[in-house]
């Protein structure tokens, strides 16, 4: 039991530090390759691995859709085309700023996920969870302006690119709500499944927007420079991060699981740092406002959980005393 919780940890934590790197390793890349050859290229070869590990595993009838491949072609658009395309879109549109800023909308998808649920689902709330969330809010707010929230939005060319990382982030918790419609699936099954008809519909829209824009294939001698860079996001970010957060989350439970998303911005952090990049006080600020908020609910979500958990063992013994 503890060696599973260990490996859970594990891969939550490998999971989560590498999603928080891939934004510094990308925006490197940026400098030699466009955002949605590279997603493509990357996702390409993410796909031909996740194939090759499912087959080997679970054989030729875990390629049945079983009539869910409406659900899966949306999710997986949802996360292999809008998260994908957009995010890396928004951060190289933004330039340096956008590592902090694509980290940060990131962490931000618990948070994300209680709003859509509060939104469009009508689901109750707790007071103290709204209050997480709008903490979590104004440190992002302080990340993506810098401070200065009237020159920002007096910028055209910041507000577009921040939208696009929202959306991106958007499209990834929907993708991650819609697993619990394949609750009879392994994770290794839905994410490769996913992942192979969302990654087909992004290589669609890159070709046409190749034929109708200024987009062009990237030469041999390109992919050759961003070949760390890719090799990097395919094993980490793109593998195990993807099958490994929804088999760890699937050991800890979500609410264990959703811990380990402070890392994102803190790796990001860290490695910006490193990479020489600048990091402004309101970026380390708005970090720790995120941090703060996402533990204080992952702890009050606790507690309420226990307190529902003693209410009906106490219920239980009074019905069987009766």
């Amino acid at each position: 039991m503890k060696s599973n919780l260990l490996l859970g940890a594990i891969l939550c934590f490998i999971a989560a530090a590498s999603w928080g790197a891939m934004f510094p390793v990308a925006h490197a890349a940026f400098e030699h390759i466009d955002p949605f050859y590279f997603t493509i290229i990357r996702y390409a070869s993410v796909t031909i691995i996740l194939v090759a590990i499912l087959l080997v595993k679970e054989g030729k009838k875990a390629f049945r859709l079983e009539g869910k491949g409406f659900k899966l072609w949306f999710f997986g658009t949802m996360a292999f085309t809008a998260y994908n395309l957009l995010i890396f879109w928004g951060e190289n549109l933004l330039g340096e700023p956008g590592v902090m800023v694509a980290s940060i909308m990131e962490s931000l998808m618990p948070m994300i996920s209680i709003v859509i649920g509060l939104v469009i689902f009508k689901s109750r709330t707790h007071l103290f969870t709204l209050l997480c969330v709008i903490v979590s809010f104004i440190g992002a707010i302080l990340v993506i302006t810098k401070g200065d929230i009237k020159a920002f939005f007096g910028a055209a060319d910041h507000i577009l690119p921040s939208i696009l990382i929202l959306v991106a982030v958007i499209g990834w918790v929907i993708y991650t709500m819609g697993g619990s419609e394949f609750s009879g699936w392994s994770a290794l099954r839905y994410s490769t499944l996913s992942c192979l008809l969302g990654t087909i519909t992004a290589v669609v829209i890159v070709f046409v927007a190749t034929l109708f824009s200024d987009l062009s294939v990237p030469s041999i001698e390109v992919v050759k420079t961003v070949s760390p860079h890719l090799l990097f996001m395919i094993i980490f970010p793109g593998v195990i991060a993807l099958v490994g957060w929804n088999v760890g989350v699937s050991i800890l439970s979500p609410l264990n699981a959703l811990l380990f998303i402070n890392f994102v911005p803190i790796t990001t952090l860290l490695i910006s740092i490193l990479q020489g990049n600048h990091v402004t006080r309101f970026d380390i600020i708005g970090t720790v406002l995120i941090i703060v908020s996402l533990l204080a609910n992952n702890l009050f979500a606790r507690m309420i959980q226990k307190r529902e958990s003693k209410k009906h063992i106490q219920l239980d013994i009074r019905s069987r005393a009766s």
